[in-house]
């Protein structure tokens, strides 16, 4: 069990890859830059050949899978949030590919709470502001005394707490579906991490994802309702 506990440690430590003008290049910024360029290459080819006319049938299914997505946005905020849909489904794709990505050989980004946090901060930034949008300077502070003014303290302790919960969730999720695929490792090397891995490392890592682009609209809804 000694080497297992040390095995999670080094699994869950980001390293610092390289070092610019004295600034830590972490392994999950790396990881991502490859996930970035990665999806932005997909885009460009998958675009490049767009007919107007007589579509084909990959560009059919092109289509249909970007409707669906924008549509999970959507179908959370409502049309009242459409505004809103491109940045969810934004933040599905890259989470959705960050927590399965470790199937490739790769350390997910999402092991580390730095990244969990920045897109928690991101998220929360975009709901008080769509809150502002919506009802103005005024409207906002007004609303932190709704139903009743007693419930402001409360409701100010709320925009903190948004946050945490959406980078505890996420990283919690995914730190605890990785430990246990390193318990099943261990135990049985050879017979179950492979169904396992499936469940753990596809199927959970994209629930996470939805789960979290899920509070994420429902809090923009909230805000803007």
């Amino acid at each position: 069990m000694g080497n297992l506990g040390e095995s999670l440690i080094e699994e869950l430590t980001c390293e610092t890859v390289f070092t610019v003008h004295g600034i830590g290049i972490s392994e999950s910024v790396v990881v991502t830059w490859v996930i970035m360029a990665a999806v932005l290459l997909a885009s460009i080819l998958l675009t490049s050949r767009l007919k107007v006319e007589n579509p084909g049938r990959g560009q059919l299914l092109l289509e249909h899978a970007v409707v669906s997505i924008q549509n999970i946005g959507t179908g959370i905020i409502g049309e009242e949030g459409r505004q809103y849909g491109a940045y969810l489904s934004a933040i599905l794709i890259y989470i959705g590919i960050a927590n399965t990505i470790g199937i490739l050989g790769f350390k997910p980004p999402t092991k580390d709470m730095n990244v969990t946090a920045a897109l928690a901060l991101m998220s929360i930034i975009l709901i008080e502001f769509a809150g502002i949008h919506k009802k103005g300077v005024r409207g906002w502070l007004k609303s932190f005394a709704e139903p009743i003014a007693i419930v402001t303290p409360i409701n100010i302790l709320e925009v903190f707490i948004k946050p945490l919960s959406l980078c505890m969730r996420l990283f919690g999720n995914v730190i605890g579906a990785f430990v246990i695929m390193k318990l099943i490792e261990h135990i049985l090397p050879w017979v179950l991490p492979v169904p396992f891995s499936m469940y753990f490392d596809i199927f959970d890592g994209l629930i996470q994802a939805y789960v979290f682009v899920f509070l994420t609209g429902l809090f923009i809804k909230e805000a803007i309702e």
